[in-house]
């Protein structure tokens, strides 16, 4: 098990100054995104309600929510979070521009995907279509919150691993979080309970898993608590934790420093995996 760091300032890094800044950037994003967050919920509520009341609403498949950009690299696949859209990865696109990787397709899942291993099998769907379209080439995921753990789920228990070299996650729950006792009842929210069915599937061995994991964390997380249950420690897999010092959840996916290492990452996985 690998380990690094990443600061906020590397070359000036004082503790309560780079905590009190993170939290301020934090703060911005989430009175941008609450109001989403509290729409998807809602309406989640209003299907469980309809569903009660008359027929129910059947789950919805993700798909391609953006038109991959022109790359003849190895396919990147983008899975957000729970009540994220597709643009939490525009500045995350924008990063990797240039680095040889691509296409890259941001996919998304329904809020009303009632199960992990449901969106993980779809999720093997998107790897399946995208190897279709690029010649067979292998496909590195990143996934960022809940989409990390279908990523996850989907290499190490659905056989995604002999399609998947290299899985990066972004503050995602990897030992589930306290948060998720708090929330709304909602189903995929119930998996991410620490000792739930789900995670204790991750827990069992893996041994033979092929790909490779980096798993970013931070130690401002405010949705993953404790912190280190972002981590991936799991005697079987091949992963390297990342800590990022003074950044919080909200911020992972657009903070500079984490995307430039992603590309680095990419960069070095296409080196060393075989193409199609």
């Amino acid at each position: 098990m690998d380990a690094t760091s990443i600061l906020w300032r590397p070359q000036l890094w004082v503790p309560w100054l780079t905590t009190a800044r993170g939290a301020g950037v934090e703060a911005g994003w989430a009175a941008r995104r609450v109001a989403g967050i509290s729409v998807e919920l809602a309406g989640w509520g209003l299907r469980q309600l309809t569903g009660r009341l008359g027929p129910a609403v059947s789950w919805l498949p993700p798909g391609p929510v953006e038109e991959p950009e022109a790359e003849s690299g190895m396919p990147v696949l983008l899975v957000r979070g729970l009540a994220d859209r597709a643009s939490v990865f525009t500045l995350l696109r924008r990063g990797l521009r240039g680095c040889g990787a691509g296409p890259v397709t941001a996919v998304g899942y329904s809020v009303l995907t009632p199960d992990i291993r449901v969106a993980a099998r779809a999720l093997g769907d998107e790897v399946e279509r995208l190897r279709a379209r690029s010649g067979g080439q292998p496909v590195c995921v990143i996934g960022y919150s809940l989409g990390g753990l279908i990523a996850r789920y989907y290499v190490q228990r659905l056989g995604g691993d002999a399609y998947v070299p290299l899985v990066i996650t972004l503050g995602t729950p990897h030992g589930g979080t306290a948060t998720a006792l708090l929330a709304p009842p909602h189903p995929l929210l119930r998996q991410l309970r620490p000792g739930s069915e789900l995670l204790a599937e991750l827990v069992e061995p893996a041994a033979g898993c092929r790909t490779r994991f980096v798993a970013f964390y931070s130690d401002l997380d405010e949705a993953v608590i404790p912190a280190g249950r972002a981590r991936i420690d799991h005697p079987d897999l091949q992963a390297r934790n990342v800590l990022v010092h003074g950044v919080g959840h909200l911020t992972l996916p657009i903070h500079k420093p984490v995307s430039d290492e992603i590309r680095a990452v990419l960069t070095e996985t296409q080196e060393v995996t075989p193409a199609a």
